[in-house]
């Protein structure tokens, strides 16, 4: 079976999923955030793995210039749509207001959750938040940072 690039050389590429070292890359702690999700870079070398994907070398210059490695499925060009987002999953966040169910408040202004999905399609920018034993979805205007965690973004 003979693999065919979507993308080539020197194309300018987006990344959409966040991107962290799997134990590969070095110097970093494995885990640690590489590439955040809609970051741009240029396509140095395309190479194979396990014989049945497509690995892409990502130049991203304005990711402390960094060359990563990249699957396919998070690549799409850099000028196709993309909605930019203020969080990720599991992130932690509070709400700017109350949240009620038929005018029940379930989670106070303030109260702290963790976005366990972004829902990005289609615009605005959406979360499914998990606030005590409750997924409520929310707009990103209705969210903050969480202060319990200063610069964990």
């Amino acid at each position: 079976m003979m693999l065919q690039p979507r993308f080539t050389s020197d194309d300018e590429v987006r990344v959409i999923r966040n991107i962290r070292n799997d134990g590969t890359y070095p110097g970093q702690p494995t885990g640690a955030l590489l590439v955040r999700r809609g970051s741009v870079g240029y396509v140095r070398h395309i190479g194979v793995f396990l014989q049945d994907q497509l690995i892409y070398a990502v130049h991203f210059l304005q990711t402390g210039n960094r060359i990563v490695g990249c699957r396919e499925v998070e690549l799409i060009p850099a000028d196709a749509p993309w909605i930019p987002n203020r969080f990720e999953r599991g992130d932690r966040v509070t709400a700017r207001q109350g949240l009620a169910i038929k005018g029940t408040v379930v989670a106070a202004a303030g109260a702290v959750g963790e976005i366990v999905a972004v829902l990005r399609d289609p615009a605005p920018v959406y979360y499914h938040v998990l606030f005590g034993a409750r997924v409520f979805q929310v707009p990103e205007s209705g969210l903050d940072e969480s202060p319990s965690e200063p610069g964990a973004r």
